[in-house]
């Protein structure tokens, strides 16, 4: 069973590398994996950040040693040969518990990551039982396409890895001009139709199929958007459970 957790915003990214109740939520994932006796590594699990959206930006990565160092075996899979860390090959992703894929341009991410086949290692992980996730570029990766500011003004881009169906938003609410944006994509047939998610919420994916929603913050909001069928879009909203 693939688990993929798309997060709108939130976790240790939006913190000085302190852990928070969505970064507990996916530890207790991947916990439950090392639990039922399939990695074997003892208590601690095993979690890879990948920085590439941000070009490996090094205070990021230290950000997430910061906060995940002392509960897990972390490791860091940069693209750039960038120091301390240099270039590991991609492998080392199916030896995982929890990928955690940073923020930053997403369609920089997709473009390098095919260029050195993560793909393809991570849908085999997937696969495995790694507990995928992601941040803003980190939840658009895995869908068909997304709302991105990778090309400065807020964009469609009708590509991505296509794990997960339909398109995707983060910082639904944490942008100026985002849901407009993303309605207005889908109305306008640029995107299919998709999920968004305000800052602190995160969907849990399994299987393809959207299991749950949940939120760090008081009042966080998901929604799944539709064209409706006269150029516009129509938003249903999700529940989404408080995380204690």
């Amino acid at each position: 069973m693939t688990t993929i957790v798309t997060l709108g915003g939130g976790g240790f990214s939006e913190t000085e590398g302190e852990l928070t109740a969505l970064d507990h939520f996916l530890l207790d994932l991947a916990g439950r994996r090392i639990d039922a006796g399939e990695r074997g590594r003892g208590a601690r699990p095993a979690v890879c950040f990948i920085p590439t959206a941000s070009g490996d930006g090094a205070a990021y990565c230290q950000k997430f040693e910061r906060a995940y160092g002392g509960v897990a075996e972390t490791s860091v899979l940069t693209l750039f040969n960038a120091d301390p860390w240099g270039y590991r090959d991609p492998s080392v992703l199916l030896e995982q518990d929890l990928v955690f894929v940073g923020g930053g341009s997403t369609a920089n991410l997709l473009a390098l990551w095919r260029l050195h086949g993560l793909p393809e290692v991570l849908a085999e992980a997937g696969r495995r039982g790694t507990v995928l996730a992601g941040i803003s570029a980190g939840m658009n990766c895995w869908f068909e396409g997304s709302s991105t500011d990778s090309y400065g003004p807020l964009a469609a881009l009708p590509d991505g890895l296509g794990f997960l169906r339909g398109s995707a938003c983060p910082h639904y609410d944490g942008e100026p001009g985002r849901p407009e944006q993303f309605r207005g994509a889908i109305g306008s047939g640029e995107l299919p139709e998709g999920y968004a998610a305000d800052d602190g919420v995160a969907l849990v994916w399994r299987d393809g199929e959207l299991v749950e929603a949940v939120s760090e913050v008081d009042g966080g909001r998901a929604f799944r958007v539709a064209a409706d069928g006269a150029g516009g879009a129509v938003e249903e909203t999700l529940q989404v459970r408080r995380l204690g």
